[in-house]
C-alpha cells in the first residue's frame, strides 16, 4: 500500500514527468494535491498498470483530487534546454498551474530545482511509494499517450499510436525511412545507423 504523505504539510503535491527517454513529442508533466488520508487500492505507479487501468484511475484522480493539473515542454525546447532541464521545467508549469498553493513538493527521481521558496523532496521511486506521486505518474502518462495518439493521425508512418515516441526498432526504422519530422528531438540519437545529430 502507498503512502499518503511524506511530510506534515497540508497541500503536498506529487510530481511526476512522462516521456523523458522518448524521440518525438512533448516531456509531459502532472502535479497532483490529493486529499489528506486518501487511499484507493488501484493507484500504483503508472508502469505497473495495463492501459484499461490508467484510464480508469485518470477519470478518479481528476473527480477526487484537491487540485491537479498537466502541462508540457515542447520536443524544440528541449533541443534548447536538454531533456533534465525540460522535464523539471514542465514540473513547475504543472505547478504553476494548480488552483491551490502547494506548501511542499514531492518529486519523483532524484534531480530538480527549488519552485519559488516552497520546500521539495526529491524520492527516488517515489511513483511506488507515494500516492501523489503515482497519480502525477497516471496523469502525465495518459495526457501524453492521448497526444502522441492523435499527433499519428498527421504522422502515422512513425506508428506513435503504438509506440507514443519511445525507441522502438519500427520506430527507429520509420526515421531512417522517412526522416524525422517536427516533432522529433534533434538532440536525441534516432537512427541505430547515425553518429551524431547536428544541431539544427
Amino acid at each position: 500500500m502507498l503512502k499518503s504523505r511524506f511530510s506534515e504539510f497540508t497541500h503536498e503535491v506529487g510530481c511526476d514527468e512522462a516521456g523523458r527517454g522518448c524521440l518525438a513529442g512533448p516531456v509531459v508533466a502532472a502535479a497532483v494535491i490529493l486529499p489528506a488520508n486518501y487511499s484507493h487500492p488501484l493507484l500504483n505507479d503508472s508502469k505497473q498498470l495495463s492501459h484499461k487501468q490508467r484510464e480508469w484511475l485518470r477519470v478518479e484522480i481528476e473527480q477526487s483530487a484537491v487540485a491537479h493539473s498537466v502541462a508540457m515542454v515542447t520536443p524544440q525546447e528541449i533541443d534548447k534546454i536538454n531533456i533534465l532541464n525540460a522535464s523539471i521545467k514542465a514540473m513547475h508549469l504543472a505547478i504553476d498551474r494548480l488552483t491551490i498553493n502547494p506548501d511542499y513538493i514531492i518529486v519523483d527521481g532524484n534531480r530538480f530545482k527549488p519552485y519559488k521558496e516552497i520546500p521539495h523532496s526529491c524520492i527516488v521511486k517515489g511513483d511506488s511509494l507515494y500516492l501523489s506521486i503515482a497519480a502525477a505518474s497516471i496523469l502525465a502518462k495518459t495526457y501524453r499517450d492521448e497526444y502522441m495518439k492523435n499527433l499519428s493521425v498527421e504522422f502515422p508512418e512513425y506508428l506513435w499510436a503504438k509506440n507514443k515516441g519511445y525507441p522502438t526498432r519500427e520506430h527507429r526504422r520509420a526515421i531512417e525511412e522517412h526522416g524525422a519530422s517536427p516533432h522529433h528531438r534533434r538532440t536525441f540519437r534516432l537512427t541505430n545507423s547515425q553518429l551524431a545529430i547536428p544541431n539544427l
